[in-house]
Protein backbone atom coordinates (compact mmCIF):
# COMPACT_ATOMS: atom_id res chain seq x y z
CA UNK A 1 0.00 0.00 0.00
CA UNK A 2 1.30 3.45 -0.89
CA UNK A 3 0.85 5.98 1.93
CA UNK A 4 0.40 9.70 1.38
CA UNK A 5 -0.03 12.28 4.14
CA UNK A 6 -1.97 15.48 3.57
CA UNK A 7 -0.74 18.81 4.96
CA UNK A 8 -3.18 18.86 7.87
CA UNK A 9 -2.19 15.33 8.90
CA UNK A 10 1.50 16.27 8.88
CA UNK A 11 0.80 19.27 11.16
CA UNK A 12 -1.22 17.12 13.55
CA UNK A 13 1.61 14.57 13.73
CA UNK A 14 4.08 17.32 14.65
CA UNK A 15 1.88 18.16 17.66
CA UNK A 16 1.93 14.58 18.97
CA UNK A 17 4.25 13.58 21.79
CA UNK A 18 7.27 11.53 20.66
CA UNK A 19 5.78 8.30 22.06
CA UNK A 20 2.63 8.71 19.93
CA UNK A 21 4.71 9.67 16.89
CA UNK A 22 6.70 6.45 17.30
CA UNK A 23 3.53 4.34 17.66
CA UNK A 24 2.03 6.00 14.60
CA UNK A 25 5.16 5.35 12.55
CA UNK A 26 5.08 1.67 13.58
CA UNK A 27 1.40 1.42 12.67
CA UNK A 28 1.96 3.06 9.27
CA UNK A 29 4.80 0.64 8.49
CA UNK A 30 2.51 -2.27 9.35
CA UNK A 31 -0.31 -0.69 7.32
CA UNK A 32 2.00 -0.42 4.31
CA UNK A 33 2.59 -4.16 4.20
CA UNK A 34 -0.59 -5.51 5.79
CA UNK A 35 -3.40 -2.91 5.87
CA UNK A 36 -5.94 -5.32 7.36
CA UNK A 37 -3.71 -6.58 10.19
CA UNK A 38 -5.83 -7.11 13.30
CA UNK A 39 -3.55 -4.92 15.45
CA UNK A 40 -4.63 -1.91 13.39
CA UNK A 41 -8.38 -2.41 13.90
CA UNK A 42 -8.88 -1.04 10.38
CA UNK A 43 -12.54 -0.13 9.89
CA UNK A 44 -14.83 2.10 7.82
CA UNK A 45 -16.24 5.25 9.39
CA UNK A 46 -19.76 6.66 9.43
CA UNK A 47 -21.35 10.02 10.07
CA UNK A 48 -19.24 13.06 9.24
CA UNK A 49 -16.30 10.76 8.41
CA UNK A 50 -18.28 8.55 6.02
CA UNK A 51 -16.12 7.52 3.06
CA UNK A 52 -13.00 7.38 5.24
CA UNK A 53 -11.45 4.58 7.25
CA UNK A 54 -9.57 4.51 10.53
CA UNK A 55 -6.70 2.59 12.07
CA UNK A 56 -5.73 2.46 15.75
CA UNK A 57 -2.18 2.89 16.97
CA UNK A 58 -2.36 2.43 20.70
CA UNK A 59 -5.10 2.96 23.22
CA UNK A 60 -7.40 5.75 22.15
CA UNK A 61 -5.28 7.00 19.22
CA UNK A 62 -6.65 6.91 15.66
CA UNK A 63 -5.44 7.82 12.17
CA UNK A 64 -8.09 8.46 9.53
CA UNK A 65 -7.51 7.91 5.84
CA UNK A 66 -9.28 7.53 2.54
CA UNK A 67 -8.46 5.21 -0.31
CA UNK A 68 -7.50 7.18 -3.42
CA UNK A 69 -7.14 4.12 -5.62
CA UNK A 70 -6.59 0.44 -4.97
CA UNK A 71 -2.96 0.99 -3.97
CA UNK A 72 -2.90 4.45 -2.33
CA UNK A 73 -4.16 5.64 1.05
CA UNK A 74 -4.26 9.36 1.89
CA UNK A 75 -4.07 9.97 5.64
CA UNK A 76 -6.11 13.03 6.58
CA UNK A 77 -6.45 13.23 10.39
CA UNK A 78 -4.84 11.91 13.55
CA UNK A 79 -5.77 12.22 17.21
CA UNK A 80 -7.60 10.63 20.09
CA UNK A 81 -11.09 9.30 19.67
CA UNK A 82 -12.55 12.35 21.44
CA UNK A 83 -10.48 14.79 19.34
CA UNK A 84 -11.65 13.27 16.07
CA UNK A 85 -15.30 12.66 16.99
CA UNK A 86 -16.37 15.99 18.49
Amino acid sequence: MIIKLNKSFRRQVQNLKPAQQKRLKTALLLFQTEPQHTDLYNHPLTGEWKGNRSISFGGDWRAHYKIIDGETALFVAVGTHSQLYK
